[in-house]
């Protein structure tokens, strides 16, 4: 059994309630409610895989829009001891998910900012989401593999707030494609 997770409702919207082979979480946005829902989940079920599906902004301006597996994910809202940008004081810098892909920088802020996006380049992310960090450290302290597979939604500069809730459902629908096309489901 796999399990198949999304921080925020809208992003399931073009997936159906059952789907043969998965169990569905819905996390809640952020960090902490992703880390939370997932420690709940791996400790109550065991599954093969954890499949994650969402929303990215691009920061990178030539990454075009549409979907891509995340390789590594980094923190873009810590500071080390030494205020080292995208340093925590415990935690890994990076956390490495698969071999191929690209970088996200995950923070609990939604970046619209064109001065935050060009500090995040700065830790060689080409996206930036709200999870993808955390539920990548859960998945490995448990030993379960994971895929996360995120979908561009807005380029992370000024108005990306609004641009989100006009282009949600369009990524879910493109994440359910992708879905089909990796799974068979």
């Amino acid at each position: 059994m796999k399990l198949l997770v999304a921080a925020h409702a809208s992003e399931f919207v073009a997936f159906e309630a059952e789907i043969p082979g998965f169990d569905r979480l819905l996390t809640g946005v952020g960090k902490i409610p992703a880390a939370y829902a997932l420690t709940r989940a791996l400790c109550e079920g065991e599954y093969d895989e954890i499949v994650v599906v969402g929303t990215a902004g691009a920061i990178d301006p030539a990454l075009e829009g549409g979907i891509y597996d995340i390789a590594a994910a980094v923190q873009h809202d810590v500071k080390g001891l030494d205020g080292t940008f995208g340093e925590h004081v415990w935690l890994p810098s990076r956390v490495d998910i698969a071999s191929e892909g690209v970088v996200i920088a995950t923070g609990d802020h939604f970046v619209d900012d064109a001065e935050a996006v060009a500090l995040i380049r700065d830790l060689d992310a080409r996206m930036v989401d709200m999870e993808s960090y955390a539920l990548a450290w859960v998945a490995q302290q448990f030993g379960v593999p994971i895929r996360i597979v995120r979908a561009v939604s807005d380029r992370a500069q000024d108005g990306a707030t609004e641009l989100w809730d006009d282009v949600v459902e369009r990524c879910s629908h493109e994440l359910r494609a992708k879905l089909r096309e990796l799974y068979g489901v």
